[in-house]
């Protein structure tokens, strides 16, 4: 049982980290929404703010007042239950309210639940504030890298932080890892904090296979581009085909060819690729595209589970090749949060393991992301399997 002064610290060090992430940025940056899939870190900061607001003061608290009634429809994601919303592609437009007024929101909303809870702690608020941390933590990922999206995008490659550590090389030698063929468990079992796509442990036969204990490289994906694996459709699936041809996809995200050498944009800006580091910021069209040039395939999400105490996971989101779907005996909760994850489970693609933008005490082996095919501005990787 966390006690209270436990949850009001834990409440605390996350609405922290996230100001921290924040604190390099210039007003300029705040606001800027360069596609669909990235949102401006001003609507990160108002709808994490928002979350506590709606789900936990304004159903727990006696006479709480609400900070401005018309923030419920600017920083509402995807709540149908809620009420009406900005639209995804419009939170760009947003110059109002400003950010200043979005952090007098912001310390308005942490002072109130801080308080609250020193004194209010029932079973029923400290699920939901729990729900409501590692959803701030899930927005302080994409805040990382909606930024990187947002400034790798300026023509100038500005620096983001001299220190965040993108591309840590995996020393190890690579090897492949046998998993005998048996009956295996899938799914949340521990005690500590799970999202509700996690549960449902259940069964599952997996035939005998191998898994890489590295992730793939620089290095071996530009032998797969120097091949002409972007050229050659025996590779793609037809949609990915059509998605290369289409976009004019030439090489991973945030790659340039320049002065005869590729180089990314990083969060320290412009720099040489490096060979041995993991390859991040690849679609699945990509990942499936290079297995298949490869002669190999990506694992399954339950063999990637049953195979993770074997590899060195956590640099990367990696790429599987099962579909989002719900567990057996997967059950949406009632109201507002049961459209957390149950409404997405359908065309995508798993994810398994975490990125080195994943947030601290928000990473384990049964957690299960999830995007669409063409998606690849997260730090995603390739594993083998076969």
């Amino acid at each position: 049982m966390i006690v209270t002064n436990q949850i009001v610290r834990e409440f605390l060090q996350t609405r922290q980290a996230t100001d921290e992430i924040c604190a390099p940025l210039k007003f300029e940056d705040y606001v800027v929404q360069p596609v669909v899939d990235v949102s401006p870190p001003k609507w990160h900061l108002g709808h994490t703010t928002w979350f506590f607001e709606e789900f936990v003061l304004k159903k727990f608290k006696p006479g709480y007042e609400i900070f401005d009634e018309d923030f419920a429809f600017i920083f509402n994601s995807y709540y149908e239950t809620v009420g009406k919303r900005v639209l995804r592609p419009n939170r760009g437009n947003l110059t109002r309210p400003s950010v200043e007024e979005v952090y007098r929101y912001r310390d308005y909303i942490t002072n109130q639940l801080s308080e609250f809870l020193e004194d209010n702690l029932t079973e029923e608020v400290k699920r939901v504030v729990e729900i409501g941390m590692h959803h701030e933590k899930q927005h302080q990922e994409l805040l990382i890298t909606d930024i990187k999206y947002i400034l790798g995008s300026n023509p100038l490659f500005p620096k983001y932080s001299e220190t965040f550590e993108e591309h840590k090389i995996e020393k190890q030698r690579q090897k492949w890892v046998k998993i005998p063929e048996g009956v295996y468990e899938i799914g949340h079992v521990t005690r500590g904090f799970c999202f509700d796509n996690e549960l449902g442990r259940h069964k599952v036969y997996l035939h005998p296979y191998k898994i890489s204990n590295k992730l793939v490289t620089n290095e071996e994906y530009l032998e797969f581009m120097n091949a002409g694996g972007y050229n050659d459709f025996n590779y793609w699936h037809a949609e990915g085909w059509d998605w290369v041809n289409t976009n004019q996809v030439k090489a991973p995200k945030y790659w340039h060819f320049i002065d005869g050498e590729w180089q990314h944009y990083t969060l320290k800006g412009l720099k040489p690729i490096d060979p041995e580091a993991p390859l991040t910021h690849v679609s699945y069209y990509e990942a499936f595209a290079f297995a298949q040039w490869k002669e190999l395939r990506l694992p399954t999400e339950f063999e990637w589970e049953i195979a993770q105490d074997y590899f060195d996971w956590g640099k990367r989101w990696e790429w599987t090749e099962s579909a989002y779907l719900p567990y057996p005996g997967f059950k949406k909760d009632t109201g507002a949060l049961g459209e957390y994850n149950g409404k997405f489970m359908v065309n995508q693609k798993v994810l398994r393991g975490s990125s080195v933008a994943t947030s601290k005490n928000h990473s384990r082996y049964t957690y299960r992301n999830f995007f669409h095919p063409h998606l690849r501005w997260q730090y995603t990787g390739i594993r083998l399997a076969k």
